[in-house]
């Protein structure tokens, strides 16, 4: 991996674990707004910002009261989709779409939290699932119009190519 291409996923997975660590909060348990999952656009821009989102969040999910089951479920819905979002980025070349594609996605792939948080807590898993996405929902429709307008100042693809 180039020095470039390391430092800025290092420069965002530090930024994802110092938002969410600001707003703990509201960061964890069954009504969450992580702000940070707003960084989960940037895989529309470009594939090689995948670790830097991935570590930020196994490191923002060690400060969570679950330990390992948050690592295990919170790793694995990131991971998901954004491996969904890299593939539909193959045939879907406008990013507005693939903003809403991801969007979705993460928002649909909620429910793996939500196991997460009835294994732990035995929520209802429907009722937690829907407060749960209705949060990432939220942070990733506002992070849409922001990321795009980001994207136009910055150029998130030259920025890590």
């Amino acid at each position: 991996m180039k020095t470039k291409v390391l430092a800025i996923n290092g420069v965002i997975a530090a930024l994802y674990i110092a938002i969410s660590t600001l707003i703990i909060p509201i960061a964890f348990g069954p009504i969450q707004f992580r702000i940070p999952e707003i960084f989960n656009h940037l895989i529309v821009f470009n594939k090689k910002y995948f670790f830097g989102i991935v570590v930020g969040v196994f490191i923002t999910n060690l400060f969570s009261e679950l330990g390992s089951l948050d690592l295990i479920f919170g790793l694995a819905h990131s991971i998901l989709s954004l491996l969904i979002i890299i593939l539909l980025s193959r045939v879907i070349k406008n990013k507005w779409i693939l903003l809403f594609a991801n969007t979705f996605v993460f928002t649909f792939n909620m429910f793996i939290i939500a196991y997460e948080l009835n294994i732990a807590f035995k929520l209802p898993f429907l009722l937690t699932w829907l407060t749960t996405a209705a949060g990432e929902f939220i942070i990733m429709a506002i992070g849409m119009p922001l990321m795009y307008a980001m994207d136009k100042k910055i150029n998130f693809k030259k920025l890590i190519d």
